[in-house]
């Protein structure tokens, strides 16, 4: 595609000399920032992609891929609900579930938190919470036993064997008026799933005990469904509609998360374009430091013209020269930024400790971890995208060369 003279001449070009320093000071800053600007569109997009990962898997380890309710509030006859639905092809597990908001108090301090009700087998089959117990036993979950998020033990000073008192929204009515309903729990199990709205927000309870206490007796507000792949969960979910036929409502797991699920798109479609612009800037600086060497070379170039070089040669030439930073530029972006993403939370945890600042709270993201996921597809994408930008800066100006007079070059010299 390049013959040795035209690689020659471009490899002349490229090396700094002490009369050509500030278009190479030009050359060398349009590097960097097609390098910079690859390295962060890769390393954004693997953290947008580990943020969706690492929500989507907590979300499914803790919830079901579809729930049943029932638009009155209760399901009385749930087993028969659970036994139809055991009956659909490619449902794994159907687990009857009681949810509800109450109040926690605790030595006169008080927190909201979900309860949610469910029985040890089903607690025990989600792998998210019993592999993340950081204190107790699972044996200890059961009767007025409980589980709680391990945020919510910092900030309540609650361990294991500690008593806590729910507080029921709906209260009990007498002669006095409505007085709220509570009972006294103790603290049985202590886990961290890594999400800081599980962990400092959720109760874990006894799907009897949680009857009891929601006043629901032979009742549940909700059966989650499992699915045995969660790419037919849509299938999956038209046959349980039919199976209901009307008894009772179905969601998925997205449509209980569509904020998050939509927030993180945009997020990452925005993020894309903005950094983006990046790259296209420092193709911009490609083309302003040909348009100077170009300047700089007319004499060169007539001279060349001269010698036989054709327009199309000296093109190739410039198009060779310009490219090459460009190439270079996003190699070692790509490079750079799949390293860095690759190791983020090392990286991280190494610039808070010299700094002594928290850069990622878990409290205002969610995860307790920066995660990263790097998808070789939108690596490749970007690369492809920067090498494109960056060989399309170059045209111009060796458009430009091309069409250079060698008469009017040399007219004065």
């Amino acid at each position: 595609m390049f013959s040795p003279f035209e690689r020659m001449m471009s490899w002349r070009y490229l090396r700094a000399r002490k009369k050509e320093g500030f278009v190479s000071v030009i050359a060398a800053f349009s590097f960097l920032g097609i390098m910079l600007g690859v390295a962060t569109l890769i390393i954004v997009m693997s953290v947008m992609n580990g943020f969706r990962a690492e929500l989507v898997d907590r979300i499914l380890g803790l919830n079901g891929h579809l729930n049943v309710y029932s638009e009155t509030g209760t399901l009385n006859n749930y087993m028969s609900v659970v036994d139809r639905l055991e009956k659909i092809k490619g449902v794994e597990s159907v687990r009857p579930m009681i949810e509800g908001q109450v109040l926690i108090s605790v030595n006169g301090a008080a927190n909201g938190a979900l309860v949610r009700g469910l029985s040890r087998e089903d607690f025990a089959t989600k792998p998210l919470l019993s592999e993340s117990i950081t204190a107790g036993q699972l044996s200890n979950f059961g009767g007025q036993n409980v589980a709680i998020g391990i945020k919510l033990a910092e900030r309540m000073n609650l361990s294991v064997g500690s008593d806590l008192t729910l507080l029921a929204p709906k209260g009990k009515a007498t002669p006095f008026g409505t007085v709220p309903r509570s009972a006294s729990y103790k603290v049985g199990v202590i886990f961290d799933v890594g999400m800081y709205e599980y962990n400092s927000g959720f109760i874990f309870m006894d799907l009897t005990s949680a009857q009891k206490f929601f006043q629901l007796r032979n009742a549940v507000n909700s059966v989650e469904v499992m699915t045995k792949n969660i790419t037919v969960a849509d299938e999956i979910k038209g046959e349980i509609i039919i199976a209901m036929d009307g008894y009772a409502g179905v969601y998925d797991w997205r449509d209980a998360n569509s904020s998050f699920l939509n927030a993180l798109a945009v997020e990452r479609n925005v993020m894309f374009l903005i950094l983006t612009l990046i790259i296209i800037v420092a193709a911009f600086n490609i083309i302003s430091s040909m348009i100077m060497l170009v300047k700089d070379k007319g004499k060169d170039i007539a001279i060349m013209r001269t010698m036989g070089a054709t327009q199309k040669n000296v093109m190739k030439i410039f198009v060779l020269t310009g490219a090459s930073i460009g190439l270079v530029g996003t190699f070692a972006g790509a490079l750079l930024g799949t390293l860095f993403a690759l190791n983020i939370e090392t990286i991280r945890q190494f610039l808070e400790g010299i700094s002594n600042t928290e850069l990622f709270a878990a409290e205002i993201y969610f995860l307790s971890q920066l995660p990263a996921v790097v998808s070789w597809d939108e690596v490749l994408t970007v690369v492809l995208m920067a090498l494109v930008l960056s060989i399309g800066a170059t045209i111009y100006p060796a458009w430009r060369a091309s069409r250079l007079d060698p008469v009017e070059a040399l007219r004065y010299e």
